[in-house]
């Protein structure tokens, strides 16, 4: 515990120092050596000209490419204030780790911060990230990654310990009935007994796949909005070769007892004590889908607040909120990796096993999401695209009835003129060879082939009653 509280103080005293000495330096564009910069300061206890006293242990605090996370900072709308005040105004507070890393996780007492501590070659790995993260926001800021703040290591008594800021996906604020850390996979995808026993456990593929055996359901737009973002954050993640990431579920039940929604008013009460109720951009699940301002209401209660959540119904009818976010993406598939996957898949199947080359995991996590996970519920009200096909519908029996006219005319005409009735039965089996073959459904024209077509009739009428005098007056001759 004591370890765990100088760790924490050297976190907010290093990240105070270096943020607070960055607003000195000048706005500019971010130049390719930024993202490899790396800036140390050393703070012993009894303080120094440059750095303040502390009942720490001295340690020296390193900054990666201090310029580049601060522009990503301004473009998600975190200000320096903000951040220094939501890292180091109160304690951090420490929360269990549901994975197998062995990383400490901290999160900001205002909520909106994770702290994650990371391995060398997963520090490494983000730096090497950078430029083509930096670009992907550029092109896209709406997106389900994980959003990267800042990258730290804090070096004290012959140990380093890195740290990486980023969102937070899951809010305290709100209760999760349930979470899961879904890969796609089926291979050892239930969550331990020890991991059950938690208050707060985090689920796997086949406890999802057992608890919501059909799915969530979305409004259409919203599901598509969630599937085009999955599916470009993927093809990102295969194209720098990362894979073994998972999507992070956090489900609230909206219809669940009024008690759990009156704790977690008074929680969220003393959670937005913090001037201004900043909000990071595009930090909700919503926006990260989105965009701000926007929201799925044809699932839940327009009345509904959804925190920044994804509206959506379960199986049962039930009334959720999602709260999602892809994470561990600094996996890289190197050699161990290789070899990890090649002695499983000798024991086991080879596609159900997790560890898998980046372009079959991503398509795999993806066929997961779109066929079990996140289901479309089917619009009750009518739409426009319906809308235009009854005005199609229309305009076919319009120009059935022009057609079935002209044909009752030329009846009448054709006892006539058996003497060409080769010529005419050619038009009759054109004009007419959808009424006498009931299989053959009639091409959808346009408003001006329709107006076309019925020209085209009534020219045709006439040509006939001219043809059927020319040939009374020759007979009479004769």
């Amino acid at each position: 515990q004591t370890a765990s509280s100088a760790i924490k103080g050297a976190i907010q005293l290093g990240i105070g120092y270096t943020v607070g000495n960055l607003t000195s330096k000048p706005d500019r564009d971010v130049l390719m050596q930024d993202f490899y910069v790396v800036e140390s300061v050393f703070l012993p206890s009894e303080g120094s000209n440059l750095t303040p006293a502390h009942h720490y242990p001295d340690f020296r605090f390193k900054t990666y490419a201090p310029l580049a996370f601060r522009y990503f900072r301004e473009l998600f709308g975190i200000k320096p204030d903000d951040y220094l005040y939501s890292i180091c105004s109160e304690p951090l507070i420490e929360l269990s780790n549901p994975g197998a890393s062995g990383s400490l996780f901290f999160v900001t007492s205002d909520d909106e911060f994770i702290i994650k501590t990371v391995q060398h070659k997963e520090a490494e790995f983000l730096q090497k990230l950078l430029p083509g993260y930096y670009m992907n926001l550029n092109q896209n800021p709406r997106t389900l990654l994980p959003k990267f703040y800042g990258l730290y290591c804090v070096q004290s008594g012959g140990i380093n310990i890195r740290i990486v800021v980023m969102n937070n996906v899951l809010p305290r604020a709100l209760k999760m009935h349930f979470t899961y850390d879904l890969k796609g996979s089926t291979y050892k995808r239930r969550a331990s007994r020890k991991e059950r026993e938690k208050s707060n456990p985090t689920f796997k593929d086949l406890d999802f796949l057992q608890d919501m055996h059909e799915g969530l359901y979305f409004d259409s737009e919203t599901h598509s909005a969630l599937m085009k973002t999955l599916q470009r954050d993927c093809r990102v993640l295969e194209s720098f070769k990362i894979m073994d990431y998972s999507l992070l579920l956090g489900i609230h039940i909206l219809n669940s007892n009024m008690k759990e929604k009156d704790g977690e008013s008074s929680q969220s009460a003393s959670d937005m004590k913090r001037p201004g109720g900043q909000k990071v951009l595009y930090s909700t699940a919503m926006e990260s889908i989105q965009g701000p301002g926007k929201s799925g209401d044809s699932v839940t209660t327009e009345t509904t607040n959804t925190m920044g959540g994804i509206p959506a119904k379960s199986h049962k009818g039930e009334k959720l909120l999602l709260f999602m976010g892809i994470i561990d993406i600094l996996q890289s598939y190197r050699l161990m990796k290789k070899l990890e996957h090649s002695w499983k898949a000798l024991v086991y199947d080879g596609d159900t096993v997790s560890v898998h080359r980046p372009s079959f995991y991503a398509d795999r996590f993806l066929k997961f999401m779109s066929t079990r996970v996140f289901k479309k519920v089917q619009a009750l009200k009518s739409s426009p695209s319906k809308k235009r096909c009854n005005s199609i519908t229309a305009l076919k029996a319009t120009s059935q009835e022009v057609v079935c006219a002209a044909s009752e005319e030329w009846k009448d005409e054709k006892h006539s003129i058996l003497a060409e009735g080769q010529s005419y039965a050619s038009l009759d089996e054109e004009v007419l060879g959808s009424r006498h073959r009931p299989d053959l459904v009639p091409s959808t024209p346009s408003l001006f082939e329709a107006a076309s077509l019925a020209t085209t009739i009534s020219s045709s009428s006439l040509n006939v009653n001219e043809h059927y005098q020319h040939d009374r007056s020759m007979l009479s001759s004769s």
